[in-house]
């Protein structure tokens, strides 16, 4: 089995998370994706609960899942109730999973800060790492063309210009995010007054 893992803080999930991960799944004949929550300690001023961003996760895996079902939620990093490491989490995914292929889907944002990850280098033994860039930027390694793989890593070129950020911005403003997430993570995030100014 193909697995592959995605993680992040998902504060909201948004339209560039669900293409990604579809994107992913259909490029890479993904078998089972784990979406996982993050407590990464280099994100501290999160705009949403964890229970709350856990929540919109599972929206967006069940947007996933609508066009075939591959996708689950990890909460793993969060119920550590500590700063989570991808290579922890990688480990943990190996464990459950001893004899399937594993694939780390990653950004080119968060790829470039490779070199400050906790244990970076056991990555390459652990997993396949996928970087998904955007097609105006070059990643330093490996070259940059649509998936041309240089060892355990491949680059695929990818472009979307959304982030949590600019979604949390907005609704603080009272403006429409509909356009920029998933449906049922617009609906959540009106249902429960999240991002709201104090």
């Amino acid at each position: 089995m193909h697995l592959a893992v995605f993680g992040g803080t998902f504060d909201p999930p948004h339209n560039g998370h669900l293409a990604l991960c579809l994107f992913a799944r259909e490029l890479l004949e993904i078998d089972k994706l784990i979406i996982s929550v993050s407590n990464n300690p280099f994100k501290q001023n999160r705009g949403a609960a964890d229970e709350h961003r856990k929540r919109m996760a599972e929206c967006l895996s069940r947007e996933i899942n609508f066009t075939g079902s591959c996708s689950q939620v990890s909460g793993w990093e969060l119920e550590k109730r500590q700063p989570s490491y991808t290579v922890d989490l990688i480990k943990y995914v190996r464990q459950l999973y001893p004899h399937d292929r594993v694939t780390l889907l990653v950004g080119e944002d968060s790829f470039r800060e490779i070199h400050s990850w906790k244990d970076y280098e056991k990555l390459f033994s652990l997993c396949d790492i996928v970087v998904f860039s955007r097609t105006s930027t070059e990643v330093e390694a490996p070259p940059h063309d649509s998936l041309r793989r240089n060892g355990s890593i491949a680059v695929i070129d990818f472009a979307y210009e959304v982030s949590s950020t600019e979604i949390r911005e907005l609704v603080a403003a009272g403006q429409s995010i509909a356009r920029l997430v998933p449906p049922e993570v617009n609906r959540y995030i009106l249902e429960h007054g999240l991002y709201l100014q104090p």
